[in-house]
């Protein structure tokens, strides 16, 4: 809508991962070189931890594609809560195994005769599993079990693991130790300080052909990374409608006062969308019964109420219920985010297994 204007041959800040548009800000940097490490190894697991739109899935692809793929075979798995038994059928649907209907020990027998084949044909096997924090134990032990397969002294199977930052805590519980020491290397990735989220913002401008336009004011970047909290994905929705406001304001040069408008817009569309009926409540810790848990902390609210008479009362109980609110929808849009992702990898999922099929009847 606004590249014209700007002069720019493609939309700068999507959303989708695009391993084109890779910045290695001094986070991913040092997150790449553990991975370079655990992929020259060519065994083990690699785990990979970040919060949600951190960059993970960028950098996952970014360092598939520096690899030989003519020597790869990469299988892609996006977990939700499933049993360890239906994991290992996502895994050997992932690689195009025909798992249905065998058992377990038959499906166990699929998967290591195709991992041996591929070994044999001097190729390596890549397994992805997104959304890692979502794994059993059960479903990781499984896995486990997979990194045992050999052909020779060769792994016949390395696997990324790849989550949300409670996946780190589920790897340091006593039962995951014989997991932990499979680790050939591990990885956090944080958000962006300052200084690299303006390199990132003026990076994917780069990337999208900008030459002269836009501009910006020193103060806009500390805005934005103010309002983002350094988080790629939160920088790319709001520099995506900072660059549609000094589309519609026929202004390429942008200023904090503008980045202040669009979070304020953002803040309004968010307030304005409607929430979830609330069917009951939690008071203190405990459930009344309902579909939404509001949490209002009671002690608190007394203890203002003490301190300031009706009025406290009434200033006590508006910042408590302003304070809810925004917790709340930060927690809803973080939901709605994350579900908007699983969606998009799933369907990247079926588009690939399609493509195999079609390849297979040619």
């Amino acid at each position: 809508m606004y590249e014209a204007f700007y002069g720019l041959a493609s939309k700068p800040f999507q959303l989708s991962p695009d391993p084109s548009f890779y910045f290695g800000s001094k986070q991913h940097r040092r997150a790449k070189a553990y991975l370079d490490y655990g992929v020259l190894r060519s065994d083990g697991f690699i785990v990979i931890t970040g919060e949600i739109g951190a960059g993970k899935t960028t950098l996952v692809r970014g360092l598939l594609d520096s690899l030989n793929r003519s020597n790869v075979v990469i299988g892609n798995v996006v977990t939700t809560q499933l049993d360890a038994e239906d994991t290992l059928r996502l895994v050997g649907a992932a690689f195009g195994v025909r798992v249905k209907d065998l058992p377990k020990s038959e499906l166990l027998m699929a998967l290591e005769a195709f991992f041996v084949s591929e070994a044999s044909r001097g190729k390596r096997c890549l397994l992805i599993v997104d959304e890692a924090q979502n794994l059993t134990a059960r479903a990781v032990e499984e896995l486990r079990m997979l990194s045992n397969f050999q052909f020779g002294n060769q792994s016949l199977v390395q696997t990324f693991l790849v989550g949300q930052p409670e996946f780190r805590g589920i790897l340091q519980r006593p039962e995951m130790e014989q997991f932990r020491q499979r680790i050939a290397a591990s990885c956090h990735i944080g958000p962006l300080d300052e200084e690299d989220t303006q390199r990132y913002i003026e990076h994917r401008l780069k990337c999208a052909g900008a030459a002269d336009k836009p501009t910006f004011d020193a103060d806009a970047f500390t805005a934005l990374h103010r309002a983002s909290h350094g988080i790629p994905r939160r920088i790319n929705t709001l520099c995506d409608r900072l660059l549609l406001l000094g589309f519609m304001h026929e202004n390429p040069h942008l200023t904090a006062a503008d980045v202040d408008e669009v979070v304020e817009d953002l803040a309004k569309e968010s307030a304005s969308a409607p929430a979830p009926a609330v069917h009951g409540a939690q008071i203190n810790g405990h459930a009344s019964g309902g579909e939404l848990a509001v949490d209002l902390d009671l002690s608190r609210l007394r203890a203002r109420v003490g301190q300031g008479g009706a009025s406290g009362e009434i200033g006590a109980l508006a910042d408590e219920l302003a304070g809810l609110n925004l917790d709340g929808q930060d927690a809803r849009l973080q939901r709605i985010e994350d579900s908007l992702m699983r969606l998009e990898r799933i369907n990247q999922q079926t588009l690939s297994l399609l493509q195999k099929l079609v390849g297979a009847m040619r």
